[in-house]
């Protein structure tokens, strides 16, 4: 959805032009026995959040025993890799050309704060990174996506379908 709203983010860059991308067909790193694969989750923003589940982890059994077939992790127009099921709290990313970012994802962490009424209390904080080319998505459009994918995961409602 933070893909739709900014869509500079979802582009390419090619020689001396930019490739904007309607199309929102996520890649996700998987960890095998031969390297990292990333397999992609076509049209991820016409999808529920359970549709999305089920399809990655069809395609992360695939990536593991080495049954995708090319079509299944050569393209993809942005990529997450999530270290923070691996206990990783925050990391930079590498971008996978010719795609402009990639969203890191660390594990939640139990943070104390003091709320309005000073009382001590605790609540998970998920750190996240987006890694940008420059020659397509500069800082104030990563802040704007950024922005973008803090409101939607903070509401959840914004997920429905």
């Amino acid at each position: 959805m933070a893909l739709k709203k900014v869509k500079v983010v979802n582009s390419e860059w090619r020689e001396s032009v930019v490739r904007m991308y309607n199309n929102v067909d996520i890649s996700v790193a998987v960890t095998t026995d031969t390297g990292l694969l990333t397999p992609i989750v076509f049209d991820a923003d016409k999808k529920g959040l359970g549709e999305i589940s089920s399809n990655m982890k069809d395609l992360a059994s695939k990536a593991r025993k080495g049954t995708l077939k090319l079509d299944q992790f050569v393209g993809g127009t942005f990529t997450i890799s999530n270290l923070g099921m691996m206990g990783v709290s925050d990391f930079e990313a590498i971008i996978n050309p010719p795609q402009s970012a990639i969203l890191a994802v660390g594990a939640p962490k139990e943070e104390l704060y003091i709320d309005s009424d000073k009382n001590v209390r605790s609540k998970k904080v998920l750190k996240v990174t987006i890694s940008c080319d420059h020659r397509t998505v500069d800082g104030s459009n990563a802040a704007e996506w950024l922005g973008a994918f803090k409101n939607i995961v903070e509401n959840p409602t914004n997920l429905a379908l």
